[in-house]
């Protein structure tokens, strides 16, 4: 089956793998939690399920779609990230989320990175955006880390959710963007490194 050909992703610190059955409690539990609540949640198992089968049968109508992150050193989950583009969706977007007792520590921003600069060299992407809604505060400085820009001229999915616009291949390369990507994801791997004030991730 074409899912069984998702790339694996590797970072510093992440392993980035196609969604497997193993993954699903996890997934289950973030999604029946408040922390799914910009995201349509919380779901009850049905919808949950139904939410995770999209996961998987995305990459088979898409090409593309969300990854698991793992942790290299345990190859526990702590959450997803990737392509998303469902129906109804006006562009091709990147998104993220992090499973509640894993967010702060720098993983949604080292998985987002990772994920884009796939999409962008080994895909052809010439673009992207993330649909997130305005009380979102932690995803939105995410994306304003990973470079986006707030969109108000984009179509929108249904009226109520912002568009963050990445920057372009081009934009990224040799930028300060980059640069300040990477550096903010060598001091999160940095066991000396204790970030202070509100986990932002």
């Amino acid at each position: 089956m074409g899912h069984l050909d998702i790339p694996v992703l590797e970072t510093r610190r992440l392993v980035l793998r196609g969604p497997e059955p193993g993954d699903y409690p996890d997934f289950k539990a973030t999604f029946a939690s408040y922390r799914s609540r910009f995201m349509g949640g919380p779901l009850n198992p049905y919808e949950t399920w139904m939410l995770y089968a999209a996961e998987i049968g995305h990459w088979e109508i898409r090409g593309f779609g969300m990854w698991m992150i793992h942790l290299k050193d345990s190859a526990e989950t702590v959450g997803m990230a990737g392509g998303w583009q469902p129906a109804v969706w006006p562009e091709r977007e990147i998104a993220w989320i992090i499973w509640p007792d894993k967010a702060g520590r720098g993983y949604a921003l080292e998985a987002t990175d990772a994920a884009r600069r796939f999409f962008y060299t080994q895909r052809g992407w010439d673009g992207a955006v993330s649909y997130i809604d305005p009380k979102n505060l932690d995803s939105i400085r995410l994306a304003e880390r990973l470079g986006a820009v707030k969109d108000t001229e984009a179509r929108t999915i249904d009226g109520n959710d912002a568009v963050y616009r990445h920057p372009a291949p081009e934009a990224l390369k040799n930028s300060q963007i980059a640069d300040g990507i990477a550096l903010e994801i060598g001091h999160y791997c940095d066991p000396l490194f204790k970030p202070k004030g509100w986990a932002i991730d």
